[in-house]
């Protein structure tokens, strides 16, 4: 299967932000790529280094005009296309969802996500309350996609419920980056962690892993911080953890080709999912053992 990834900087021009995105996805079409994969909240900027209650204006429903418009595309185009949404569920509920249009533009399904971080710079908890959609992997004519959003990526637990229900890949759309004021030891520490934990999810769970992130400076509205500036670093990996593609900080188009048949090859070899001791594993429910 050939994926195909967008590495995007944005600006405050959503318009503009839409319009290049689905530039880059019909250049992707057009060489071969049958899914592309969009960054965390890709039509605009990441609105979360701040807590403004006018930002809510952005949010839009699903269906929605996104939807819509990337549904057409994926329509003419014949590809499966991985959106990444502010969705306004209802008045005073809103959530960060993935939705994955089928290549006859019709959706496929969705994602809510889970896990809502809150730290300096990332206030998600003010606008995104947490996904109730569960750990269910999407199907789709290229396979079944389990999609997971950025912060989710760093709990195991998330991408072995959804490898249990049997996702044959695991996608990450992502928006993490640096804070200038760290040194650079620590922005490397920060970017290879990111990296080396979710090359773990795909070789404890055999599957290939895709992350794509955002790239470009984006300042605080605010002032109180330095703004952001997104590492991007998107990156495929096979299901024993190889890469299969890594991009560095600049804006990237790629095509990347996954052998599917490898991952049913790996589990063969390493069968983590046979010898897992299920019957041992009922403490992991409990918030800490005391």
């Amino acid at each position: 299967m050939k994926i195909g990834i967008i590495q995007q900087a944005n600006t405050a021009d959503i318009q503009d932000n839409i319009g290049r995105l689905q530039s880059k996805i019909r250049e992707l079409a057009s060489q071969g790529a049958e899914l592309i994969v969009l960054q965390e909240l890709h039509n605009g900027l990441y609105f979360c280094q701040t807590e403004d209650t006018a930002v809510f204006d952005q949010a839009e429903t699903i269906p929605g005009p996104s939807t819509e418009s990337f549904g057409h595309l994926a329509k003419e185009l014949g590809v499966v296309i991985v959106l990444s949404l502010f969705e306004k569920r209802a008045a005073g509920l809103y959530h960060n969802t993935a939705v994955v249009l089928e290549k006859d533009g019709t959706m496929a399904g969705k994602y809510r996500k889970m896990h809502i971080p809150d730290d300096p710079a990332y206030y998600e908890k003010f606008y995104f309350t947490p996904g109730d959609l569960g750990f269910h992997p999407i199907e789709t004519s290229v396979g079944k996609l389990g999609v997971l959003v950025c912060w989710d990526q760093w709990y195991p637990e998330a991408a072995r419920m959804m490898a249990l229900a049997g996702a044959e890949i695991l996608i990450y759309p992502t928006a993490i980056g640096y804070e200038s004021s760290d040194k650079e030891d620590e922005k490397n520490r920060q970017r290879e962690a990111w990296i080396t934990v979710q090359r773990g999810h795909a070789v404890a769970n055999a599957v290939p892993v895709i992350a794509v992130n955002r790239t470009g400076y984006e300042p605080d509205p605010s002032g109180q911080t330095n703004g952001i500036t997104f590492w991007g670093n998107s990156f495929v990996c096979g299901p024993q953890g190889e890469f299969l593609y890594h991009a560095g900080e600049e804006e990237t188009t790629q095509i990347i080709e996954i052998n599917k048949t490898r991952t049913e090859n790996v589990r063969r070899w390493w069968p983590f999912l046979r010898d897992r001791r299920i019957d041992e594993y009922g403490e992991l429910t409990r918030r800490f053992r005391d």
